[in-house]
């Protein structure tokens, strides 16, 4: 079991001809990835080979899910096209949208949430500005790498790509069910709470590991969602615990106003559901051993 992404996802590249969605391809079909088509509707009806796999290139989602029953998207398109392949994968029901794209403008992606919403959320989205998801052993959807982890009984939800990769190594030796890069942008298509929500509901995920950073509320509102609904234990980093605030730091969710956003209020908010909150990453992954060994 896994959320969101098993071995029997049939994935998709919106993009897969451009440079990024080629690199990304290559990598996705390397780690067993079962990858059944591109799109791009000037490269229609031709095919890319990919060390001896060729992958037909279709016009559109729609078109790609009718010849070959594809259930998730990986989109790699540039910024400036990417609500329109968004909306395209929207309208054509796909079930699972993974956006890797950065940079997406925020009100661009407000409007893509939002249509989803009108239309039923029949496609979840993952991201933007994102690394994907991964469930090890099965399926890669995204640019995580898939050589650094196991499969095991850890789910793994984060906002930031780097962390979600030194904490899928920490913990190497145990593995994980899904590991889910969620992106720091102030607006995203699947939140900590769609996550905590999965991997309380699958039978084969003992432990969950929640990455966040400091600006916003997500992480207080992840809090009284785990206190309210979630029975599995819950370890957690809040990424932030040195920055000054008041100030907007890297990410494009951060932004400290008083006490609320601080690494210091959400770990406190945290703690109070339950969540063992460690300073460091390294901490967090001796929480999380410690948590599973219990």
């Amino acid at each position: 079991m896994a959320i969101f992404l098993t071995k029997e996802s049939k994935v998709i590249v919106q993009g897969m001809t451009g440079s990024e969605g080629q690199k990304h391809t290559r990598r996705m079909l390397a780690s067993g990835t079962n990858i059944v088509g591109g799109v791009n509707p000037r490269k229609a009806g031709t095919t890319v080979d990919f060390e001896g796999t060729e992958v037909p290139v279709f016009g559109s989602v729609k078109e790609a899910m009718e010849a070959t029953g594809a259930d998730v998207t990986v989109v790699f398109v540039p910024e400036k096209f990417t609500k329109a392949a968004v909306i395209e994968a929207i309208d054509a029901e796909i079930p699972l949208a993974v956006v890797i794209t950065e940079g997406v403008a925020v009100h661009d992606t407000a409007e893509f949430w939002a249509y989803a919403g009108s239309k039923g959320n029949k496609t979840r989205i993952v991201g933007p500005n994102c690394p994907g998801l991964i469930s090890p052993g099965q399926s890669n959807a995204g640019i995580i790498p898939a050589d650094i982890t196991k499969p095991g009984r850890i789910g793994l939800v984060s906002k930031s790509g780097t962390l979600t990769y030194q904490m899928m190594y920490e913990l190497r030796d145990l593995g994980f069910s899904t590991c889910v890069g969620i992106g720091g942008d102030p607006i995203i298509g699947t939140t900590h709470i769609d996550a905590l929500a999965a991997f309380e509901a699958d039978p084969d995920t003992d432990l969950i590991v929640m990455i966040g950073e400091i600006g916003g509320d997500a992480e207080e509102r992840a809090a009284d969602f785990i206190k309210a609904n979630v029975t599995k234990p819950v370890v957690g980093y809040v990424a932030g615990f040195t920055a000054p605030e008041g100030k907007t730091m890297g990410h494009a969710g951060a932004i400290v106003s008083g006490s609320s956003g601080t690494a210091q209020a959400k770990k406190e908010a945290l703690e109070a559901a339950g969540v063992k909150v460690g300073k460091t990453p390294s901490e967090t992954a001796r929480l999380a051993r410690e948590a599973l060994a219990g």
